[in-house]
């Protein structure tokens, strides 16, 4: 399933960058996710290769290299790099002296956390970061056991945060509970925006799935908000 349109959407949440993390492996590999996302019509696509201690933490020289080769194989197409951070030590350590990798603009940056576990006291840790002047997004909300388990959380964690669903996720693609999770968060409009999270060329399938959902359920006009119109709020750093 391909929709082959007018490109406008911007992607929050890829990992097209080579040889980096866990997503493309190769410039051929790269180049097609590249032209996957745009083929179902992302104009802006942004690279946040992981940030975790212990798993994935490539140096910032080797994402801008990755960066700089992805972007001149791809003249046509807007891109940006950030990063997905993990909730952990160095996360802390970066946002409170400097040196976390945020979206263009320097405003918002995406983060993740444990599945199994929400970090204590999240809540005021994310008000306190808006307060001064950053906005965090949290990657795929619908992984978390604590938020799958009470959607209530999602909502209060949505008062602070940018919250961003896989549409992937949407059409199950990364089990049967994340796709009843990112559902019944869209349908409660608890969801600020939507992204690929594309890992291979092959994620384009579920992807599209994913926004053919959201077109059906919800509307074309969801489907621009949460794509397009969102996506730039946050980059500008403001709260949708």
């Amino acid at each position: 399933m391909v929709f082959l349109q007018v490109g406008h959407y911007v992607d929050l949440h890829a990992h097209f960058l080579p040889a980096l993390d866990d997503g493309a492996k190769t410039d051929e590999m790269s180049l097609q996710m590249v032209g996957a996302l745009t083929s179902l019509g992302f104009e802006t696509l942004n690279a946040t290769p992981h940030q975790r201690a212990g798993m994935f933490m490539p140096d910032r020289q080797a994402i801008d290299d990755a960066f700089a080769q992805v972007r001149t194989a791809n003249p046509g197409v807007d891109m940006g790099v950030a990063a997905e951070n993990f909730w952990d030590d160095v996360f802390h350590e970066r946002l409170h002296h400097g040196g976390l990798p945020c979206y263009p603009g320097g405003k918002a940056f995406l983060f993740e956390v444990n599945p199994q576990l929400m970090p204590p006291r999240i809540e005021a840790i994310l008000f306190d970061v808006q307060v001064h002047g950053r906005l965090p997004v949290m990657a795929h909300p619908e992984r978390y056991h604590a938020i799958q388990e009470d959607l209530d959380r999602a909502e209060s964690i949505g008062r602070s945060a940018a919250l961003l669903v896989d549409l992937g996720a949407i059409d199950g693609a990364h089990g049967r509970t994340e796709m009843k999770t990112a559902r019944k968060l869209l349908e409660r409009g608890l969801v600020h925006a939507v992204a690929s999270d594309i890992h291979t060329p092959e994620d384009q399938r579920s992807i599209a799935a994913g926004m053919a959902w959201i077109r059906k359920h919800l509307g074309a006009d969801a489907l621009e908000r949460l794509l397009a119109d969102n996506p730039r709020r946050i980059l500008a750093g403001e709260l949708p």
